[in-house]
Order: C-alpha cells, then sequence, then structure tokens
C-alpha cells in the first residue's frame, strides 16, 4: 500500500501530501499518525522553514474514512477525535514555522477544519469548503466550533455549521475564512511564490508572530501586551534580528537563516 503521507523538499519549503486519493484522502487512525510524525519531523528540522500542506488527486482532504468508524472493530469516538484530529492540529497551531494549506480539491468536514488551522489558506478556484458533520448527526470538530466563528462571525459559522451549505474559495476568501483564491492554472506557482517568499523570511520572528496570535486567542488585551513584550525580547536577540538591522543600516537586501 502505498505511504500515506508524500513528503517532498524543494530547498526550505517541505511539502507534506496527504497521499489516499481513491477516499479523496480521508483519514484512518494510520494516516493520522503518519501525518503527526511527517508534522513533527518538519518542526524539528533545521532546514525545514515553510511547510506546506496538500492533497493528492481531486480532493484536499475529506475528512474521516467512514469505513474505519463503521467496522465491527471500530475504534471509539474519544479515540478518533482524540488520537487523529486533535493532535494534529495541535501539531499545525504550535509549530514555530509558517505553514500553508494548498487546498487543490474539495475539503470537507475534518478536512476543512485541519486547512482552516493552517498559518495560511490557499485554494484554486472552483474548490469548495464543507462543514459537513451535520450531515450525519455530527458537530464541526479539529476545531471548527472554534475557529469558524474567530474568521467568519458567529452567525456565518453557525449558518455553515447547521446547513452544511458548500463554500466556494472566492466565497471562502470574500467572507475572510482563508487568504486567497487563485484560478487553477495560477495555483502551483502561487502557491510555490508564496512558500519560497516565506522561507526566505526570518522564519524565527515568523513563528514566535505565531505563537503570539495563539496566545492571543485567549487572553485579555493587558495581559497580552506582556506576552508581546516578552515574545518580543526574544525576537531581538535573534540572528535574524541583527542581520535585519545591519542590512537596513547598510542598504542592502538582508540574507535570513531562520535563527
Amino acid at each position: 500500500m502505498a505511504d500515506s503521507i508524500l513528503i517532498q523538499q524543494d530547498g526550505a519549503v517541505r511539502t507534506l501530501v496527504l497521499n489516499r486519493p481513491d477516499v479523496f484522502n480521508s483519514f484512518d487512525r494510520h494516516m493520522g499518525k503518519a501525518f503527526q510524525a511527517a508534522l513533527d519531523d518538519a518542526a524539528a528540522d533545521p532546514s525545514v522553514r515553510c511547510v506546506v500542506i496538500t492533497g493528492a488527486g481531486r480532493a484536499f482532504c475529506a475528512g474521516q474514512d467512514l469505513k474505519e468508524v463503521t467496522a465491527p472493530d471500530a475504534p471509539d469516538f474519544r479515540i478518533i477525535v482524540e488520537e487523529t484530529y486533535n493532535e494534529s492540529v495541535r501539531r499545525i497551531r504550535g509549530m514555530e514555522k509558517p505553514v500553508i494549506a494548498a487546498v487543490q480539491g474539495v475539503a470537507a468536514g475534518a478536512g476543512a477544519n485541519i486547512a482552516l488551522a493552517c498559518d495560511l489558506t490557499v485554494a484554486a478556484h472552483g474548490v469548495k469548503f464543507i462543514q459537513a458533520f451535520s450531515k450525519i448527526g455530527l458537530i464541526p470538530d479539529s476545531g471548527g466550533t472554534w475557529m469558524l466563528p474567530r474568521l467568519i462571525g458567529q452567525q456565518r459559522a453557525t449558518a455553515l455549521a447547521f446547513l452544511g451549505t458548500p463554500v466556494e474559495a472566492q466565497e471562502a476568501e470574500a467572507m475572510g475564512m482563508i487568504y486567497k483564491a487563485v484560478a487553477a492554472e495560477e495555483f502551483e506557482g502561487y502557491v510555490a511564490g508564496l512558500a519560497g517568499q516565506l522561507a526566505a523570511m526570518p522564519t524565527r520572528g515568523l513563528g514566535l508572530t505565531k505563537k503570539a496570535f495563539n496566545a492571543g486567542w485567549e487572553a485579555d488585551l493587558s495581559g497580552h501586551l506582556t506576552t508581546e513584550r516578552d515574545l518580543q525580547i526574544e525576537a531581538s536577540e535573534t540572528a535574524d534580528y541583527a542581520e535585519g538591522v545591519a542590512a537596513f543600516l547598510e542598504k542592502r537586501q538582508p540574507e535570513f537563516k531562520g535563527a
């Protein structure tokens, strides 16, 4: 059986390809563990300065493989949600490197919410995001009920969760659900350019910015100002900060190393 996660590297950009195209890249527990191992490896590898998550074939990810949950030896839902999805989302949000979701096909259920957990979500025109859970009597998981109201507001989030209405890429961009909708013929080049741009930036500082955003979602202003102060001190002690200041004063382009 083919590997459920393919790993590709181009310079400082690591691409993780969800690779079960025959079932629209839906997750089973084996794929979840492989995905988390790939995320852990990318987080720990200093040569990786940007991560792209995409899907093989016609889908980004259709969420949970229902054959797994209806099998005679099906794992408990607590195990599926916690071990396959919660641990994946925690790794994406906790990785102090930029993570791009490159959504080239349908993203449904947990697949949609994994895409939305990434720092920047880019989708090809015509791609649909679907909160499919209500169709089978479930609730949006993988952070869906937490992220969607913050991205698009309570009313829209509620409508999508209740009704399961598909949202096409251009509409998703317009409502602030995703970063960018791109014409299909330009999609691969756009993602490669964005990933390369991020990988060449001071990625240690970008990681600390991500850490600050994460903390800010659960803090009051006064407490968050203290968090910003502490993270700014940490950023000011990086080699990239020293290089950025030196390049500015010397009127040249900086050469950041992500350190």
